[in-house]
């Protein structure tokens, strides 16, 4: 089975994510803005990069519901 090539869009999507998980280890995310709590959670920096991202189970089911108004 022959590999599929990612589109542009994925590209951008991981890279946000990488950069998001990057400033979790180096220990200057933060939950909310700048000014809110240091995360450290693991699990909630992930959140916090898929949403960012755009690939999170969230935004996928508000999209899927923009698409069925139209």
């Amino acid at each position: 089975m022959p590999k599929l090539k990612p589109s542009a869009s994925n590209k951008a999507q991981q890279k946000r994510v990488k950069g998001e998980l990057l400033k979790f280890k180096e220990g200057t995310l933060h939950s909310g803005s700048k000014k809110g709590p240091k995360v450290t959670d693991r699990k909630q920096a992930i959140a916090i990069a898929l949403s960012e991202a755009g690939l999170s189970k969230r935004d996928s089911k508000r999209t899927a519901e923009k698409k069925a108004k139209q």
